[in-house]
């Protein structure tokens, strides 16, 4: 695979002698007798632990001496499961990695697939991917922020973010039919065109989430007990970043600019006008900020792709019979189409034999899927590259020195999702 240094990236140039020594890892021991030390258990059963994680926390006073982080209380078997299932069959799978923006999932699947068979997909279908991706990326930045904001307190926040995202879901399931496992990518394209009038209805929708947006940046970001909460807390600089291989979002606020659909694009990322924010001190607070930012960008890609896909042809999905099903009217009236409707089904897609791996840029970072055929109907390897994996791993580098009270806002700005962590 090609490193990020091959594909342009600016990496801080640093000797060994100025990078930090990494923290103790490993379980956290009874405290010695008669200190001042405590250890406590955080989760899985608490509400800032999203029930799916623990950490086990050495305290002094209150400041935080060790943790151990421990994410493995949802048992998914995310990876298993799909070498037991056709190909096609996958696709409920990853909607449920992160099940918050479950679109990108969809489609950077197929995309690793797609590399096997060499496939070009229909530009309409590149369109539609696109903004399925951004209404995902949009669905999930809502939650994090909204989510955080309420662990500190700030309810009303999460009430008008939950809001835009209630609204951003309404649009999904027009798109698709369902709000939050969608299934909408198919190997070769996409399983259904926008519905009519979309852009009208979207465009709507799209104007209700930015009002809720900037009411919600009006009650945050300037707010001093937000600011005193978030600035200079969880501070992780752009070297241990990169060490630690943070990507979206978190590493963006370290200020590296590095954004998979900048530097190394697809679908039709190339053919849009967009900016990468950035932050400058890599704490929970350019967290949010980049965040809210990245909102904004992705609406207006949106919008630029429901104005360029007017002209596109009506192809939404490869015409190859050994990859899309036939149509149900052709299925009921040849025996030819019937066949093959019934080898795809239950023999799966038959995948040209060898490996792949496609990235994309997820809500969290870069989310990848490594590929493994052996010539039949089903998967023999399939390995994720869950980006919030990487980033929970690092939490003893921002947590650590820190107050216990620091620990929620700091785990919610990196915005763990249980599914494609626990994989």
């Amino acid at each position: 695979m090609d490193t990020r240094a091959e594909r342009g990236i600016p990496l801080p140039k640093v000797s060994d002698e100025e990078r930090k020594p990494l923290p103790k890892m490993g379980p956290v021991g009874d405290p010695p007798p008669h200190s001042s030390q405590m250890r406590i258990e955080m989760g899985p059963s608490h509400p800032a632990m999203h029930g799916t994680i623990k950490m086990t926390v050495l305290l002094d006073g209150e400041t935080v001496e060790r943790v151990d982080v421990d994410p493995g209380y949802l048992h998914r078997g995310f990876e298993k499961s799909c070498e037991n299932s056709t190909w096609t069959m996958v696709f409920p799978y990853t909607d449920r990695l992160n099940y918050v923006s479950p679109l990108i999932n969809n489609n950077c699947y197929a995309a690793a697939v797609e590399k096997l068979f060499d496939l070009e997909i229909p530009e309409r279908a590149m369109y539609c991917r696109t903004i399925a991706a951004e209404l995902s990326r949009i669905s999930d930045h809502l939650t994090c922020i909204g989510a955080s904001t309420m662990e500190l307190g700030a309810f009303t926040g999460m009430l008008y973010l939950i809001e835009a995202r209630d609204t951003v879901w309404d649009a999904v399931e027009e798109l698709c039919g369902a709000r939050l496992t969608v299934s909408y990518a198919r190997i070769g394209g996409v399983v259904d065109d926008l519905p009519d009038d979309f852009d009208k209805s979207l465009a709507k929708k799209l104007d209700r989430v930015k009002f809720l947006i900037d009411d919600t940046e009006t009650l945050l970001t300037s707010n001093k007990i937000f600011i005193d909460r978030m600035k200079g807390i969880g501070v992780m600089s752009k070297t241990e970043a990169i060490d630690w291989g943070w990507t979206g979002p978190c590493l963006r606020s370290t200020g590296v600019p590095y954004d998979v659909r900048r530097a190394d694009p697809y679908d039709v990322y190339d053919r849009l006008d967009f900016e990468v924010p950035v932050g400058k001190n890599g704490d929970n607070y350019d967290r949010y900020l980049v965040r809210l930012h990245e909102l904004r960008q992705s609406i207006s890609m949106i919008e630029q792709c429901l104005d360029q896909i007017v002209d596109t042809p009506p192809e939404i999905l490869v015409d190859d019979p050994r990859i899309a099903l036939p149509d149900k009217d052709k299925v009921h009236n040849a025996i030819e189409e019937l066949m093959n409707h019934f080898k795809i089904i239950i023999d799966g897609i038959q995948v040209p034999e060898g490996e792949a791996y496609a990235y994309q840029e997820g809500a969290n970072g870069e989310l990848g899927f490594y590929v493994v055929s052996d010539g039949g109907g089903k998967p023999w390897k399939i390995r994720v590259r869950p980006p919030s994996f990487l980033l929970t791993a690092s939490l003893p580098v921002i947590v650590e020195g820190s107050m216990l009270a620091d620990v929620v806002p700091t785990f919610g700005s990196i915005n763990m999702i249980g599914g494609e962590c626990d994989r």
